[in-house]
């Protein structure tokens, strides 16, 4: 069988032991012969540290991966067969700014939802779109898979604004509450089957089987009772759900969903948790430097539990079966990010939704859902929208698409609060986002912006 080479650009993250686990478990079935871990000159230090327990795992499993260590991104994309993305675009000082800043105008501070959210895409989209072009040069026929935040808003970018089409973006939640549901039932996870639609961080699970069987109304009943061990993420605190809520709601909700439906109550507890710890982005940078420091030990060979800690847990899961099974034409179903195609009715056949796909050589197959519900139809549609306005001003510069994009998020509460936060924040990460800072640069619709360049 021949050898696949995978590049994965962010190789310095302290995901990627994660992903070196879910290639090595793999690899009779999806033999990885090069594995090419990308980084840029600052993260060089992190790079050399994961790739050498990359290497040690790989020793001690016996098998002939090679492990590559590069800042030559395209020296890591010539030829590969599949590229995976895990990019953070001005590293967790910028995270830490995504969640502090809206804190200051009373507005919930996060990595992937509100003003945080589309900052992010704004610094991430256009790099990810530089890699899908030297992708076009140099791989053209590798699947790009996508890890990096906001996930869905990055697939869509990808599919409207570049030539690479064979794009899906991943995400850890739905395995994540698939995964918490078993431990709930307490039952072997591969017996719990969810049906998943909508966006990524805003997808409902719309029925849940076990052993085939339909136990969405024991399910929900479960979690009214109070019963939600194991059914959130590191990154999310368990507040629990207003009982009656849920039984009009009718669906599972994703851990994502409390920033929309509990915004009072996440509001409160992040703010809290700001004065007394730090944000999550704080937390975080204390546990990768001890992460880092874990896998500095020359003698640690394998994975350390500790990772599940950072909220990468099942990512070599999500991840490794997704490349698997494409690689393998398995034809299994997954929850995935990928151009709608009808699936969802509500929502544009052009745009990226988070639907079980059927995984086939050809690429993920989205299985149709038809309407979505009409109590959750208005939020995903208004979110979508969101999406497609940020993605605009990520890839334009357009001062006032990125304004209309922060004004209908519906966790940021008005225009004028939506102006203060997004000043401030264009401002505080000037320095990776120049599309919106060139010289004598004019709104794409007519005017200039009050943001120039200095």
């Amino acid at each position: 069988m021949k050898g696949l080479k995978i590049a994965t650009i962010g190789g310095g993250s302290s995901y990627t032991p994660e992903l070196v686990e879910g290639f090595i478990k793999r690899y009779e079935e999806l033999p990885v012969q090069e594995l090419w871990l990308v980084d840029i000159p600052e993260g060089k230090k992190k790079l050399d540290i994961v790739g050498a327990l990359a290497r040690r795992m790989v020793e001690k499993a016996g098998i002939p991966m090679k492990i590559h260590l590069t800042l030559d991104r395209r020296e890591a994309l010539k030829d590969a067969d599949f590229v995976t993305t895990q990019i953070r675009v001005g590293l967790l000082e910028a995270r830490i700014k995504d969640e502090r800043i809206p804190l200051k105008y009373g507005v919930i501070g996060q990595e992937t939802n509100g003003p945080g959210g589309l900052m992010k895409g704004l610094r991430t989209i256009p790099v990810i779109l530089d890699i899908a072009r030297e992708m076009e040069e140099l791989c053209p026929q590798a699947w790009m898979i996508n890890f990096s935040n906001p996930a869905g808003m990055i697939t869509e970018a990808v599919l409207r604004h570049s030539n690479i089409q064979k794009v899906v973006g991943l995400c850890n939640v739905p395995i994540g509450m698939r995964m918490g549901i078993a431990k709930l039932l307490e039952v072997e996870a591969d017996r719990v089957q969810i049906d998943f639609a909508g966006l990524n961080h805003m997808v409902f699970g719309l029925n849940v089987y076990l052993d085939g069987k339909n136990i969405t109304d024991r399910l929900l009943e479960q979690l009214t009772s109070g019963n939600l061990s194991g059914v959130t993420m590191e990154n999310i605190t368990d507040l629990g759900w207003e009982p009656d809520f849920i039984k009009g709601l009718r669906l599972l909700p994703c851990p994502y969903h409390r920033y929309y439906y509990q915004t009072d109550k996440i509001l409160k507890e992040e703010k809290a948790a700001a004065q007394e710890k730090g944000t999550r982005a704080e937390v975080v940078k204390q546990l990768e430097q001890e992460l880092f420091e874990l896998y500095k030990d020359p003698d640690l060979n394998i994975k350390p539990p500790q990772l599940e800690k950072r909220g990468g847990a099942y990512y070599s899961d999500a991840a490794c079966n997704l490349i698997h099974s494409i690689h393998n034409d398995t034809g299994d179903i997954q929850p995935v990010n990928v151009r709608n195609n009808g699936a969802i009715t509500d929502i544009s056949p052009e745009s990226a939704v988070e639907v079980n796909c059927v995984i086939t050589r050809e690429g993920p197959r989205p299985i149709t859902v038809g309407k979505l519900p009409v109590a959750v139809r208005g939020l995903v549609q208004q979110i979508k929208s969101f999406e497609r306005v940020a993605i605009e001003a990520a890839v334009t510069g357009d001062y006032h698409q990125a304004l209309l994009a922060m004004t209908i998020h519906p966790l940021v509460p008005s225009d004028t609060v939506a102006k203060q936060i997004l000043d401030e924040m264009l401002e505080a990460h000037r320095d990776h986002l120049p599309q919106f800072f060139r010289e004598n640069r004019t709104s794409a619709i007519g005017g200039t912006p009050p943001i120039n360049s200095q």
